[in-house]
């Protein structure tokens, strides 16, 4: 399996019309291709910085004229839930022609869109890329080939990979960036090439803060990391 993950700039999408010119995301949950409409539907998570956005961004994708229905499922704050139709854009009609396959949520922001698409050797990958190029955009961020064995390795340690994710989202920015900047300076390294007194300076904090901030971030990561050993197949 290739497995390729793409930043696509559809011309006929009204996802990515939508964040071109207002400020809103969506990541798919659930897509479905119905043969018989020849039409593309979606569950879809909406988010922007706050509800007026939102609202000016739901109302642009509804007078959209490739969108077919927008139902609002439900919406909180700057946040809401979408069940969409929309015709079948030249982009999925390549993926249907080269049986290709979506292995991961799309996600739609700033004009462009993030595909994980499937295919079942390299010639055809090389293929379906070309054709793709014809009427879309796209860089290719990676292309990777899985063996049969990795496959399996990946579909039985999806809880175990959740877990992992998870950790990383439950750290606030202060935590994210002070480790990262640990990291990066070496202060995990033996021997130290930096220290707290180098990483305080560095945010302009205590050496006491900073410390906290990293025993924080340490234990929100190990805890599931823990969870995700304990776990793997």
């Amino acid at each position: 399996m290739i497995d390729l993950t793409l930043d696509m700039t559809q011309y006929d999408c009204p996802f990515i019309d939508t964040t071109d010119d207002h400020a809103v995301s969506f990541t798919a949950m659930q897509w479905d291709f119905d043969n018989r409409s020849q039409q593309l539907e979606t569950r879809m998570l909406v988010e922007a910085p706050d509800r007026s956005a939102l609202d000016d961004g739901l109302h642009a994708l509804a007078d959209h004229d490739h969108m077919h229905t927008l139902e609002l499922l439900s919406k909180r704050g700057d946040r809401a839930q979408v069940k969409t139709a929309i015709g079948e854009t030249k982009a999925m009609g390549t993926v249907r022609e080269y049986d290709a396959y979506i292995t991961g949520p799309f996600h739609i922001e700033g004009g462009s869109e993030t595909w994980h698409v499937g295919v079942d050797d390299g010639g055809l990958a090389d293929e379906f890329l070309a054709e793709l190029e014809r009427h879309n955009e796209f860089g290719i961020d990676s292309r990777r080939t899985y063996e049969l064995g990795e496959l399996f390795d990946l579909l039985r340690n999806a809880g175990p990979a959740i877990s992992l994710l998870e950790g990383c989202r439950n750290l606030s920015t202060v935590e994210r960036e002070t480790l990262s900047t640990a990291v990066e300076a070496g202060y995990f390294n033996s021997p130290r090439d930096a220290n707290l007194a180098a990483l305080a300076a560095e945010f302009d904090i205590s050496k006491t803060a900073v410390s906290k901030n990293l025993r924080r971030s340490q234990q929100k990561l190990l805890e599931n990391v823990i969870t995700a050993m304990a776990d793997l197949e």
